[in-house]
């Protein structure tokens, strides 16, 4: 009994190491940055501006809450998208208009790395059961993934 019972605390130990960091970053993709988050998000915008996608802008997500009294490291949420791809989610399932425009959050951790993290399309799939879109849910990843690539130093 002793070691069926030690047999089931390691293997559900396993099991636990393998679940749980899955689930803790389900759905996002982060991207370690070069930069800064100011050069960081400037990278992003370029890119997305040359591109041709339409930038709608940057929210400063410190500042905001600095502003109001918390200490918040940088973070500032980027929002661009093609409406001619991210409306097509929208056609399918209206509540895809939650992940539409695209979002990247680039943020400064305590040790002072910077990252760039967004939903991954998949995922945004998935979570609005759209199942009639996949040649345009390659194409964005190709996008995210592309715009995401100029905050790495070659």
């Amino acid at each position: 009994m002793t070691n069926y019972l030690k047999t089931m605390i390691a293997g559900a130990a396993m099991l636990i190491a393998v679940v749980v960091p899955a689930a803790a970053s389900d759905g996002v993709v982060t991207v370690k940055s070069d930069y800064s988050v100011a050069e960081t998000v400037a990278r992003i915008k370029k890119d997305v501006l040359k591109k041709g996608i339409k930038f709608f802008g940057v929210i400063d997500q410190a500042k905001l809450g600095n502003n109001a009294g918390n200490d918040v490291r940088p973070s500032r949420l980027v929002m661009f998208g093609n409406p001619a791809l991210g409306t097509t989610f929208i056609t399918s399932n209206p509540e895809a208009g939650l992940d539409w425009p695209v979002r990247v959050l680039v943020y400064q951790t305590a040790d002072g790395a910077v990252y760039a993290a967004y939903s991954d399309f998949d995922w945004i799939a998935k979570r609005h059961g759209i199942t009639d879109r996949e040649a345009q849910f390659k194409m964005a990843t190709e996008v995210i993934q592309s715009v995401t690539s100029t905050i790495k130093k070659n």
